[in-house]
């Protein structure tokens, strides 16, 4: 029965194993970096459950040694040994893939338990607990300086957005006051042209005032002018200053 039961297990195991060879063929040909994601945790989960068959398989292997002769035990821990080999293949040329993609979600989801095989029950003789340490520690320290960058990024944001911030409300003020001066400049511009017109109202009557005295004094001229060449013209005798003298002998001639 344990005979039985081993190369139920083994035989699931190289289907499993068949099928991330064809993933994994198939993850070349695949450009879109979503999708090759997607193939990779479809990868991950076909090696996980293998990880749990292998780990039932030495299960298995162990509950029946008692039971194999010494060849059959050895070549049943080879089987094992080669596909331990054979998984820690796929898990190395996935964790490539993952590293090609800069994919850290899913580093993140892979986690700790992204060896599937770095466990001690199938790598004891492959990593010291002192190495499985010092991994954690240094994806641990990845992760923190994922972090700092994206916080850095961050920051930087911020500052860029205060900036602008800053630099419109600048620009607004800016044009707020240029606003108000445009306003001053029409206002200016139309106390200005309302003086113009009273101006040019002003010298228009004083001009037409200028025109009627000048013909006045025109006038007033040429009266004067005609009462000197024709003396005796009655038609301008009333105007005062401008009637000839009465002589006076005449006068004293009516009063006898």
């Amino acid at each position: 029965m344990g005979s039985e039961e081993l190369a139920e297990i083994e035989g699931r195991i190289q289907d499993i194993f068949r099928a991330l060879s064809n993933g994994f063929q198939k993850l070349e040909k695949i450009k879109d970096s979503n999708r090759q994601s997607r193939q990779l945790e479809e990868l991950t989960d076909k090696m996980r459950e293998c990880k749990r068959l292998i780990k039932e398989y030495d299960r298995e292997l162990k509950e029946s040694d008692y039971k194999n002769d010494p060849d059959t035990s050895k070549i049943l821990n080879e089987k094992k040994q080669s596909m331990i080999k054979e998984l820690n293949s796929y898990v190395a040329l996935k964790k490539q893939y993952a590293t090609n993609l800069e994919n850290k979600r899913v580093d993140l989801f892979e986690g700790p338990g992204e060896g599937f095989v770095e466990d001690n029950s199938l790598l004891a003789s492959n990593m010291t607990n002192q190495q499985l340490m010092d991994h954690g520690n240094h994806m641990m320290d990845e992760t923190d300086q994922a972090l700092g960058r994206a916080q850095k990024v961050v920051h930087e944001t911020v500052a860029v957005g205060t900036e602008t911030a800053a630099a419109l409300k600048a620009q607004t003020e800016q044009m707020s006051r240029i606003v108000n001066e445009l306003d001053s400049i029409h206002f200016s511009i139309k106390k200005a042209s309302q003086l113009v017109k009273e101006i040019g109202r002003q010298v228009a009557t004083d001009r037409c005032i200028m025109a009627l005295l000048f013909l006045i004094v025109i006038g007033v001229i040429a009266i004067i002018i005609v009462k000197i060449v024709n003396p005796h013209n009655k038609d301008i005798r009333d105007i005062p200053g401008l009637a000839p003298p009465v002589p006076a002998r005449k006068l004293l001639w009516n009063s006898i």
